[in-house]
């Protein structure tokens, strides 16, 4: 792993596919990492196998499962974790039938908030909701299609942590949230020094901290600093190592350093996110959600116990993003 310029690269080959990363441990890829273009895994045992997340829409899913056969075949689909609740994450739960779907406690009460048919009422109302319905369409609707997913909910769910064995391995789910959602869950498996952080890690990419505080996604990353791994598979963005989870965290500590300085100066979240310099993560994807990360900030600054006005917040990325997109700088 090398770091340039902000940006984490790695000898494993970020191209879409199955990548055996460990001993019977696969991970599936998506570039390029950017809205809904999301990682899973796979932990294959005698006679039963755990999956890690579903993807985006049904197609997607059914495309990775049917590359995971040759391996499911004598060792089926017993138990599927779902890291947090966003879709990209959870709207393939339908077609792992029969599997126990294990999650967080705060990851199955977001599943419940936020079913795959309120997104796709979005989507197909989106031009009702002005740049935000434009950008939301854009981003995701155009993309991915979400007819036929129905809410699955968890079988199983936990508070804290939770072991589950797959043959003689110990695979350790552990809940850090909230930070990207109000429940974001780690697959530690220790005898292969692999981690799938769901969405607990973005590379090259800007996060969105949906839920946060900050404070709490930085523990989350000091967590798996402290464990003896070598294999990080990201929820978006290439397989990393513990270098692409510092520079992770390296840029949460600047956004809360940057935005504490403009909270107490008197800016508002808006204005903050167009002042601060993002220069050092020019190489990164997705700049438009520092909107969202910054409004973040400034709600764990005021101590709210509040959610994001969501639509306001795909308001703001949507305007940045086109500002962006006129003047040539998306990428």
């Amino acid at each position: 792993m090398v770091c340039h310029d902000g940006q984490v690269t790695t000898t494993v080959p970020y191209e879409r596919g199955l990548h055996e990363v460990g001993d019977g441990v696969f991970a599936w890829l998506q570039p390029d990492g950017g809205w809904g273009w999301s990682n899973a895994g796979l932990l294959r045992g005698d006679g039963g196998s755990l999956l890690v997340d579903t993807l985006f829409d049904l197609a997607l899913t059914r495309s990775m499962l049917d590359a995971m056969a040759p391996i499911t075949a004598t060792a089926p689909i017993a138990t599927l974790v779902n890291t947090h609740a966003n879709g990209d994450h959870t709207f393939g739960n339908q077609l792992v039938e029969g599997a126990r779907i294990v999650a967080a406690r705060g990851t199955a009460e977001d599943m419940k908030r936020r079913p795959p048919e309120e997104l796709a009422m979005w989507m197909r109302e989106w031009q009702k909701n002005g740049i935000a319905g434009r950008f939301m369409h854009e981003v995701m609707g155009s993309r991915f299609d979400f007819s036929g997913i129905h809410y699955v909910a968890p079988t199983q769910v936990f508070d804290g942590s939770i072991v589950l064995e797959v043959g003689s391995k110990r695979v350790e789910v552990v809940d850090v949230g909230p930070a990207h959602t109000r429940g974001d869950s780690l697959v530690h498996v220790p005898a292969d020094r692999t981690v799938f952080t769901g969405d607990i890690l973005f590379v090259n990419g800007h996060p969105a901290v949906w839920a946060g505080p900050l404070s709490n996604w930085i523990r989350a990353c000091d967590r798996i600093l402290a464990w003896d791994v070598e294999t990080v598979v990201p929820g978006h963005g290439p397989i990393t190592d513990k270098g692409g989870v510092r520079a992770l965290r390296e840029y949460l500590v600047f956004v809360l350093a940057e935005a504490r300085k403009r909270f107490d100066a008197g800016m508002s979240d808006e204005e903050a996110a167009r002042d601060i310099s993002w220069s050092a993560f020019r190489e990164w994807s997705d700049e438009e959600r520092v909107f969202v990360n910054v409004n973040a900030a400034y709600r764990e600054f005021r101590n709210a116990n509040e959610e994001p006005d969501v639509m306001r917040m795909f308001t703001l990325m949507g305007e940045h993003y086109y500002a962006q997109k006129a003047a040539g700088k998306t990428h």
